[in-house]
């Protein structure tokens, strides 16, 4: 397209491998960003992760950490990074600077009691919705601004009636069937991905994951790892 010379003195001049001074204050004040990843053949998923302020932890200048809560139990993102760690992160804020912040990096996805036996100083957040269930880590490899002359100016507005629902299970509240898949699905019938040629492979992957989670969960904690969510044995 002919812009060579204009990407070269974009990344001479604005990408850099690490996190500035600048870029760290961005990271610590924002509520939400956007999540790129793709599994090992290149499939890609995009996805939206909020919280409250510095839910996005900036724990040194290149290393990020966010927790995951409750979601839809689909898990898309977390099977991704196991088979490919490349992770992209968009942050905007629409709401002051109006201006954007790309970190590019690998990720790992590491147990609760893991990261915070490496960073003592992590709060536990009160509300149920909001409690990490796992932690994923992203080392930065590229970080770099996104340009603001496309950004919207938003304003925010409180929360009518009912408080946010964090970590529902509620459908209506998750809201519901809102562009009707449920009603197209009944008549084509469920969409179901085709079966994985590599599933045996995949499986065997999947035990090794899980062993050295037991293993690392083991050694920070000196006991028997009793899997990423507990669960109520009475039930």
């Amino acid at each position: 397209m002919g812009t060579t010379e204009r990407a070269d003195k974009f990344y001479a001049e604005q990408v850099l491998d690490r996190l500035n001074d600048r870029m760290r204050e961005f990271v610590a004040r924002q509520e939400m960003f956007f999540l790129a990843t793709s599994d090992r053949h290149g499939a890609c998923d995009n996805t939206f992760r909020a919280g409250p302020p510095g839910f996005l932890r900036v724990l040194d200048d290149l290393t990020l950490a966010y927790p995951e809560y409750r979601g839809n139990g689909v898990l898309a993102s977390l099977g991704n990074i196991e088979e490919n760690p490349h992770v992209g992160i968009l942050m905007m804020d629409f709401l002051q600077d109006r201006i954007g912040l790309h970190v590019n990096g690998a990720a790992r996805i590491v147990a609760d009691e893991e990261m915070r036996a490496a960073h003592p100083g992590l709060t536990v957040d009160p509300v149920p919705g909001r409690r990490a269930q796992l932690w994923v880590q992203v080392t930065v490899e590229e970080a770099y601004i996104h340009c603001a002359k496309h950004i919207p100016h938003l304003q925010k507005m409180p929360v009518q009636g009912r408080s946010r629902a964090w970590g529902t299970d509620d459908f209506k509240r998750k809201g519901g069937d809102f562009f009707g898949a449920a009603a197209d699905a009944d008549e084509r019938g469920p969409f179901l991905p085709p079966p994985r040629a590599d599933a045996a492979a995949w499986r065997a992957e999947a035990s090794k994951v899980l062993a050295r989670a037991e293993q690392r969960a083991a050694e920070a904690r000196g006991e028997a790892f009793s899997g990423w969510f507990r669960r109520d044995v009475s039930v």
